[in-house]
């Protein structure tokens, strides 16, 4: 079903980090990896539309000419951000900063190295939102991991903790208490793309 305006969804926006380095993989940025033929980032932005993500905001960062050109990201709303050196907590503030007037009620925050992680856990933990104060995350076998739903009334508090390669960590372990755990272990699988060993799992 298309999410419209009068459904649950429609004012939940995705927000997809894919801005790094790659640093541990010889300087090539994940968002270019190939995955199922196809740029890794074109994969994680349909994974938040496949989800129900009526809105996509993609942050680039390392060769981002390249990933606009290479990568089909048509209908997503792409954001540069020239701070990428500085780590994760950079792109998710440039993220939000982007979704500041647009009328999205919450944001579902993804990382652009976790493809084991698909449309399924994204759709849980979307379906977590009740209203800009919703606070949500999936969990694997009870540990935090992403997506992550955060209601727009959160964003200030997540833009001015999140630093470095912390992202919204600081931000959520503070609000511990208000945040919900949606277990995804069963549809999904969280690990990363950081080394060259984890380059097997693309294949």
């Amino acid at each position: 079903m298309t999410p419209t305006p009068q459904t649950p969804y429609a004012g939940i926006a995705g927000l997809l980090l894919a801005a790094g380095g790659g640093s541990r993989l010889g300087g090539r940025p994940k968002a270019l990896l190939p995955y199922r033929g196809r740029p890794l980032a074109e994969h994680a932005a349909g994974v938040l539309r496949a989800a129900g993500c009526t809105r996509v905001h993609v942050v680039l960062g390392a060769q981002a000419a390249e990933v606009r050109e290479r990568a089909r990201l048509d209908g997503c709303v792409l954001v540069d951000n020239p701070d990428w050196p500085d780590g994760m907590g950079s792109s998710l503030r440039a993220g939000l900063h982007s979704l500041a007037g647009t009328g999205a009620r919450a944001a579902l925050v993804s990382l652009v190295d976790q493809p084991g992680i698909g449309p399924a856990a994204a759709a849980r933990v979307l379906a977590a939102f009740q209203d800009e104060h919703s606070l949500a995350s999936a969990s694997y076998d009870g540990v935090r991991g992403h997506p992550v739903l955060l209601g727009s009334a959160h964003w200030p508090g997540v833009a001015a903790t999140a630093t470095g390669d912390r992202g919204a960590r600081a931000y959520l372990r503070e609000h511990a208490a208000e945040l919900r755990l949606v277990e995804c272990g069963d549809v999904a699988e969280a690990y990363d793309i950081d080394t060259e060993a984890d380059l097997d799992r693309l294949r």
